[in-house]
């Protein structure tokens, strides 16, 4: 689930190397921090929250194959 996460953000921003992203584990789920640039802030959340929605359905259907629940926090 974190690199799908990493993929998908380094294909949205100008800055990938900034890409920085954290995954905590608790039993059965997993907790995903992800950090950019001040810049690309806007490009990872989207208008709206769109992109940002479209990633946590993309990685929670990945989580349920594994059978675990995720969630995806879009760090300052």
């Amino acid at each position: 689930m974190k690199d799908l996460v990493e993929y998908i953000a380094k294909s949205l921003v100008d800055n990938p190397e900034a890409v920085d992203i954290t995954e905590i584990e608790e039993d059965n789920s997993v907790i995903i921090e992800l950090r950019v640039a001040p810049e690309d802030m806007g490009k990872v959340i989207g208008k709206q929250g769109k992109i940002a929605k479209a990633m946590r359905i993309l990685s929670k259907a990945a989580a349920a194959k594994e059978g675990k629940r995720v969630s995806i926090e879009i760090m300052k």
